[in-house]
């Protein structure tokens, strides 16, 4: 028989192997890498923060991916599609799993008044000097793949296949995923057998993760409207083509597209961002530019709005005898179809993030939304990759619970001047993406 101090001792090492156990498993150690690393990737963060690029200018960005790649082992291959950088990190049989980030800003003057706040101001389209802000958390992104990449490289004895990390620009414009692909990705990079991308939302509060299955985000349309007219001076309208009215008539005649031309059961969104037309207050120009945004679920739907743009156009010239030869133009720009989450792929990811942050840090995802994203542009030529569409919190402790119990929405949206990340989101993405990764490629063992 054993006696009591013996027991005691057998009883204390046991404990203290079960915890050695516990500190040994993959959740714990991905936890562990980044704790020691918060301090630092916050750092980061704020760097990326104070220098946003725009869309396909991420050059700064996108050297420091890939330098921040090559220290951890990825063959790396840049400027696919422009600025984009893409890691792979081949670690025996297994499947190939695919992470982006993107990387670009928004051209917004930041009024945050944080101590990291962006002074930034570039050339972008006509303004030689346009403020620059990410407004959207694309600096937490990057940050995430740059740790991503970390913990996937010091884990590599916790799984058996292909990393491919991709950094994407232009996501903003809906042109960066189908440009690396156009550009030659996979001529570099095998097809993936599961696709992944993570974002924040202020709707989530910092330290949570919003997941949902099925239907995410919208699919949508960039399209430019030019409109053609016949200039002259201001005290002469009668013989002049003006089209300024014109875009004010086709503006509020597009209105209609939604309202009376599109099934009234399916979500359709037609939004005017911009009128673009003249320079003085005496002159009638002789064109006007109408800068149109799409969102929609259902093809028929996206075929109706767009021949609807055109139906009303042609209308608005018809109305303003405008002359046969000036004709409308168009400019189909920045395409993405809707985003699913992968029924499977959500299921598991749920089990691990519940296992790696908390059942209570895991929130059911929103019902479909008419925001859109293009990263699963990226498997477009292999259309049957499953994907997975994480929403990592970024907001305040209270945002969701004044969502559902009051339905108000935080102050400062994406894209707006006072958007911020809440600092907490940048371990918890970090720790979210490393975690579902290993536990997809677990799955294969």
């Amino acid at each position: 028989m054993l006696s009591r101090p013996l027991l005691s001792a057998l009883a204390l090492a046991l404990c203290a192997g079960s915890v050695q156990a516990a500190n040994d498993t993959p959740n714990a150690r991905v936890d562990q890498i980044v704790q020691q690393d918060e301090a630092q990737l916050i750092e980061v963060f704020k760097a990326l923060h104070r220098n946003p690029e725009m869309a396909f200018q991420e050059t700064e960005t996108a050297a420091r991916v890939a330098s921040a790649l090559r220290e951890q082992g990825f063959e790396v291959k840049s400027a696919i599609g422009t600025t984009g950088v893409v890691g792979i990190l081949r670690n025996g049989p297994g499947p190939v799993l695919m992470y982006r980030a993107d990387m670009d800003a928004l051209p917004i003057k930041e009024e945050t008044g944080l101590p990291y706040q962006s002074s930034k101001v570039t050339a972008w389209l006509n303004n030689p000097s346009q403020p620059v802000m990410h407004a959207c958390g694309h600096d937490a992104h990057t940050t995430w793949l740059l740790e991503v990449a970390k913990v996937m490289a010091q884990l590599r004895d916790q799984w058996s296949g292909t990393l491919v990390l991709v950094a994407q620009p232009a996501e903003e414009i809906l042109e960066g995923a189908t440009a690396m692909v156009n550009d030659g990705l996979y001529k570099f990079a095998p097809k993936p057998d599961v696709l992944i991308a993570a974002h924040v939302s202020p709707i989530f509060p910092a330290g949570s993760v919003g997941l949902r299955e099925g239907p995410r985000l919208a699919g949508t349309d960039q399209i430019d409207v030019e409109l053609p007219g016949i200039g002259g001076h201001g005290s002469t309208p009668h013989v002049t083509k003006d089209p300024v009215v014109m875009a004010a008539m086709a503006v509020m005649g597009y209105q209609t597209v939604v309202s009376r031309m599109v099934d009234q059961s399916k979500p359709a969104v037609l939004t005017v961002g911009a009128v673009q037309a003249g320079v003085n207050n005496n002159v009638i120009p002789d064109r006007a530019l109408l800068k149109l945004n799409l969102r929609w679920y259902d093809q028929q739907v996206r075929e109706r709005l767009i021949a609807g743009i055109k139906s009303v156009t042609s209308g608005v010239l018809l109305m303003n005898d405008v002359p046969d030869g000036y004709v409308a133009k168009y400019t189909m720009k920045g395409y993405s179809t809707p985003v699913f989450n992968a029924k499977a792929q959500t299921e598991r990811a749920q089990a691990v993030l519940t296992a790696q942050l908390g059942a209570d840090k895991v929130l059911p995802g929103l019902p479909p939304l008419m925001g859109s994203e293009d990263f699963h542009m990226l498997a477009s030529p292999y259309p049957d990759t499953p994907t997975l569409f994480l929403e990592v919190g970024s907001g305040k402790p209270d945002v969701y619970k004044n969502l559902v119990e009051k339905q108000q929405m935080p102050s400062a949206m994406n894209h707006t001047s006072r958007f911020v990340v809440e600092l907490p989101a940048i371990a918890t993405g970090a720790r979210a993406v490393s975690a579902t990764l290993l536990a997809f490629f677990a799955d294969a063992r």
